[in-house]
């Protein structure tokens, strides 16, 4: 807010921030918006200006079976990758943030090492690793490689959430006689669970719009829609790519509105137990 006490130096400082920044917002989505009305486009190429509207792209979409098949196969790979990614991550988080052990601080390090090391060196390695297993093609190497890159982002939002966490309600639980176990499903999971599903729904996010993990991983039948996409820039530039990439943007979209749901909600938890 702009106080009224303000210098003219101060004021210059504070207009000329706030444009910098919508500059800044600006230049990173004006790419995403100005795909949006060329899927809307009735011509044949990605080309400004338009030359009419038509849903034609869309109904192109629907009703390709290549398009269908990576779409399905999305939805094959990124639920079981998310679910995955969801338990193991989020037993991970509790082990990290409840135990004090030699080598913690390297523990966490590996764990975390799939958002920082390049997506290219994950997907070679990937494949060195399935493909003498005869697993070069399959959408189990998929989804476990996908799982792994979402690991790190269920640890961080977990950990986060268990920051705040008031661990006298579970020894109020055993003292009442529940077991650990009954302890953890009615009393932490509850609890953690707007940080499980964030970092839920951020594993899907990144496992729905893997692409270079996907091309070491994936064979013809387990192309992914990223992956079809790929191969439709290479092979046939189609508007039928940017109504991929629409529905794709209103997916992302939908996954932040939810996100932001959960952090508030989340900031009610931490509030009513404060």
């Amino acid at each position: 807010m702009l106080s009224p006490y303000m210098s003219p130096v101060e004021r210059v400082w504070f207009y000329s921030l706030r444009i910098l920044c919508g500059l800044i917002l600006l230049f990173l989505i004006l790419p995403v918006l100005v795909i949006i009305p060329l899927s809307f486009n009735s011509g044949s190429f990605l080309v400004y200006p338009l030359q009419g509207f038509s849903l034609h792209w869309y109904q192109d979409f629907f009703a390709s079976a290549e398009w269908m098949r990576a779409l399905k196969n999305s939805i094959i790979v990124a639920p079981a990758a998310t679910v995955l990614a969801m338990v193991f991550g989020t037993l991970a988080a509790i082990g990290l943030t409840r135990g004090n052990f030699p080598g913690k601080a390297l523990v966490m390090a590996l764990v975390i090492s799939p958002m920082v090391v390049p997506v290219v060196i994950i997907g070679v390695a990937s494949y060195l690793f399935f493909a003498p297993l005869g697993l070069g093609n399959s959408f189990l190497s998929l989804i476990v490689v996908h799982a792994v890159l979402g690991v790190p982002f269920v640890i961080i939002t977990v950990s986060a959430t268990l920051q705040g966490f008031n661990h006298n309600l579970v020894r109020a639980a055993a003292s009442l006689g529940a077991s650990p176990l009954t302890a953890f499903r009615r009393v932490t999971l509850p609890l953690i669970a707007p940080g499980v599903i964030s970092g839920a729904l951020f594993a899907f996010s990144t496992s729905f719009d893997e692409v270079v993990v996907t091309l070491f991983l994936a064979g013809p039948e387990q192309a992914t829609l990223p992956r079809q996409m790929f191969s439709g820039i290479r092979e046939n530039l189609s508007p039928t790519i940017a109504a991929a990439a629409t529905l794709l943007i209103a997916f992302s979209v939908l996954l932040l509105l939810t996100l932001e749901w959960l952090r508030g909600r989340s900031e009610k938890l931490h509030t009513a137990q404060v």
